[in-house]
């Protein structure tokens, strides 16, 4: 078991659990609101707002709770931007640059790399064991996600190849995001989740800013032709799915190890189905249950105590 593993006590752990399952339904929606928001806006200027609304939230949550301040080394300031250059600013221009190249769903599919390859970089980082129990359920994860998104949209496997540009972009998102987890947890430990996700997510609106406003992307014109339903998607991007999501998630690296929370982004396209069909109507096949009874099954397995045979040597304190 890794020693982030152990950091976790069996009660916590369920509150963990539930943070993180909470996250995978909040970011099951970004991809929807993303996708609108991206028909109308530019893809920096989506970036830039949505960062620019969640950063002034995270400034008020340590305003609120009197931990504004906090003392960081030169060392620390540095790890903090690179997490926010690729955290923030280089996932969010390939996440709203690639939706307006490939479908919601495509995304989602590539999306789905996310919890195996967090694992693989955890690996050879931090030499975290990875038995075979916790391999195959990162498998079955990838596998259940994948077969959620196939019977939602069968067209996404023959459109797959078809913008093999729109597809790299969106890779550009799950590399962005193994660096932002896997690199984070040594901050996270210092200087807890709240602080780690509220500098690096400044660090990123800052850059983000900079670029949408230079390039004339974003303007006083683009925020004032804002409408009702855009202004929406915007508020549950920074809000929830930024803010609130991000604190939970680095929440979960520093309680249970990156390669343990990373699964749980298997769950995104499952609740993605799941809002459709209760908000929008949509149909529930036999298919996408299959798809989410293995997801559920591999989070299970990759979370379970196991002693199975190692891939690796198990990483000390």
């Amino acid at each position: 078991m890794s020693d982030a593993t152990a950091l976790a006590q069996p009660d916590d752990k369920l509150l963990v659990y539930m943070k993180l399952t909470a996250v995978s339904v909040i970011w099951g929606g970004t991809f929807v609101a993303g996708r609108y928001l991206s028909a109308g806006v530019l893809p920096l200027a989506s970036a830039g707002l949505r960062f620019l609304l969640a950063s002034l939230t995270l400034v008020l949550v340590l305003a609120v709770t009197r931990r504004l301040f906090v003392r960081l080394s030169v060392k620390q300031v540095i790890h903090l931007f690179w997490l926010g250059f690729f955290g923030i600013f280089t996932y969010n221009l390939c996440f709203f640059y690639g939706l307006h190249l490939i479908s919601a769903s495509q995304a989602s599919l590539i999306v789905a790399l996310n919890p195996a390859m967090i694992a693989l970089t955890t690996f050879f980082v931090d030499r975290e064991r990875l038995g075979l129990v916790k391999t195959g359920g990162i498998a079955a994860c990838i596998l259940g996600a994948a077969t959620v998104i196939v019977s939602k949209d069968a067209s996404v496997l023959e459109a797959a190849g078809g913008s093999w540009l729109g597809n790299l972009v969106i890779f550009g998102c799950v590399v962005s995001w193994v660096i932002y987890s896997v690199f984070s947890r040594p901050l996270v430990r210092e200087i807890g989740p709240l602080h780690t996700v509220t500098f690096s997510v400044l660090c990123g609106t800052v850059l983000l800013l900079c670029v949408s406003i230079g390039t004339g992307d974003l303007n006083w014109s683009v925020v004032a032709s804002l409408t009702k339903a855009q202004c929406f998607s915007l508020a549950y991007l920074g809000v929830i799915g930024s803010a609130l999501a991000y604190i939970w998630y680095y929440d979960g690296i520093k309680r249970i190890g990156a390669t343990q929370s990373g699964v749980f982004i298997a769950l995104n396209p499952v609740s993605a189905v799941l809002m459709g069909v209760v908000i929008l109507g949509e149909q529930l096949t036999p298919l996408m249950v299959v798809g989410g009874g293995l997801v559920l099954l591999g989070i299970y397995y990759c979370n379970k105590p196991s002693k199975a045979i190692s891939l690796g040597v198990s990483r000390t304190a």
